[in-house]
């Protein structure tokens, strides 16, 4: 049995003698190798090229030629959301109208100018108002609300404020507070 030789077995598999493309620029007989669109109109039409004419026909290609300035921003405008439709972020408030820094926090002022928009602020609870009343806030152990409390209770005791009423006042506040925060840590 002879062997088979390799080009009678791969003949059914061999591709197709393809005839090769000349440049498209006039006077040229080199193989177009390189494709380039035709026209702005036109991008998915190529014209076949050799490198030398390929590189010339892309220094002189613009794509923008013929185009208004408004035309050419309409594009640009397109281009940086990669041609994809877009719409504002957020929702449309309830007035109707679209206000689209009611839900940004800017806390540092980069988007409004020092001007931050108001938070809702949620309630708080008990245990939060008695530890602002202490000017303390969570998280914190017992041991330190007691050393803040006594404090407190020095500098506001009606002995050391000759009997100043606003002192004495803020002393009953500091009490409930910290009996308050004594049940919630017990």
């Amino acid at each position: 049995m002879s062997r088979p030789i390799p080009e009678e077995i791969n003949r059914p598999f061999a591709r197709s003698a393809q005839p090769q493309r000349l440049c498209q620029q006039p006077g040229c007989e080199l193989a177009g190798e390189h494709r380039a669109p035709a026209s702005p109109d036109r991008l998915e039409d190529y014209l076949w090229f050799c490198l030398d004419h390929v590189r010339d026909y892309n220094r002189k290609w613009n794509y923008f030629a013929g185009l208004s300035e408004s035309e050419i921003e309409r594009i640009r405008r397109h281009d940086t959301v990669w041609q994809r439709p877009s719409w504002p972020l957020g929702r449309f408030g309830e007035r109707g109208s679209y206000n689209g820094h009611y839900r940004v926090h800017d806390d540092f002022g980069f988007f409004f100018g020092g001007e931050t928009p108001e938070r809702p602020q949620r309630p708080r609870t008990e245990k939060e108002k008695a530890l602002a009343a202490l000017d303390l806030a969570e998280p914190v152990s017992f041991a330190e609300i007691k050393v803040r409390y006594k404090a407190l209770v020095k500098k506001l005791h009606p002995d050391a404020n000759g009997g100043d009423r606003a002192a004495e006042e803020h002393l009953k506040v500091i009490n409930q507070a910290y009996a308050t925060l004594k049940i919630s840590f017990a």
